[in-house]
């Protein structure tokens, strides 16, 4: 479960999540739990990984669960990007635009 896209973020130290979330977030060091408002939070106090820009209150933003990094939108756009470009250097495997070779 690589990346996950959250379409709003609750504010911009943390964003409430499920419990099936708890595991990655422990992992990464980013869960805030017990609070009065709710049990479990993503914390991304710190921003986005790239950059260090805040993410906002209804911002959308991504946690990436491999490395623990909180991307602004921005960015996760760019490092999809990227991730687009390196499947075609190796061949093109799945790329559509090669018939998916």
């Amino acid at each position: 479960m690589p990346r996950l896209r959250f379409e709003t973020a609750d504010s911009a130290e943390r964003t409430q999540i499920g419990e099936g979330l708890v595991r990655f977030a422990v992992q990464a060091g980013r869960l805030d739990a017990g609070r009065e408002d709710g049990k479990y939070f993503l914390d991304h106090a710190d921003g986005c990984g790239v950059d260090g820009k805040r993410i906002r209150p209804g911002d959308p933003f991504v946690f990436d669960t491999d490395t623990g990094d909180v991307l602004c939108a921005d960015h996760a756009d760019h490092a999809d990007q990227g991730d687009h470009a390196d499947r075609s250097d190796r061949g093109g495997r799945g790329d559509p635009a090669d018939g998916g070779r």
